[in-house]
């Protein structure tokens, strides 16, 4: 008999810009564990940018939100810990 699913469901949100590698390796990655993510492009949603800035003081990019606390850069450490991954 199978044990229900422990693992519990995060609110993942990815900032980036189209030109951004480390964007496209923290997604990479959260796709590769298999996290859902919603990605919001600061580079064309102004208020998100703006937002960002308010809640981080940085403009740079990417910054994750996991659960409502931003990860800013690609820290893979942070992330796996956050979401449970080394759990896995």
């Amino acid at each position: 008999m199978s044990q229900p699913s422990t693992q519990r469901r995060h609110r993942v949100i990815v900032f980036t810009t189209p030109t951004c590698s480390w964007c496209r390796r923290a997604k990479d990655y959260l796709r590769q564990q298999r996290v859902t993510f919603r990605e919001v492009d600061v580079s064309r949603d102004a208020a998100a940018a703006r937002d960002l800035v308010r809640r981080t003081g940085q403009t740079g990019v990417p910054v994750i939100e996991i659960d409502g606390r931003p990860i800013v850069g690609f820290d893979k450490p942070t992330i796996d810990r956050l979401l449970g991954l080394g759990a896995r």
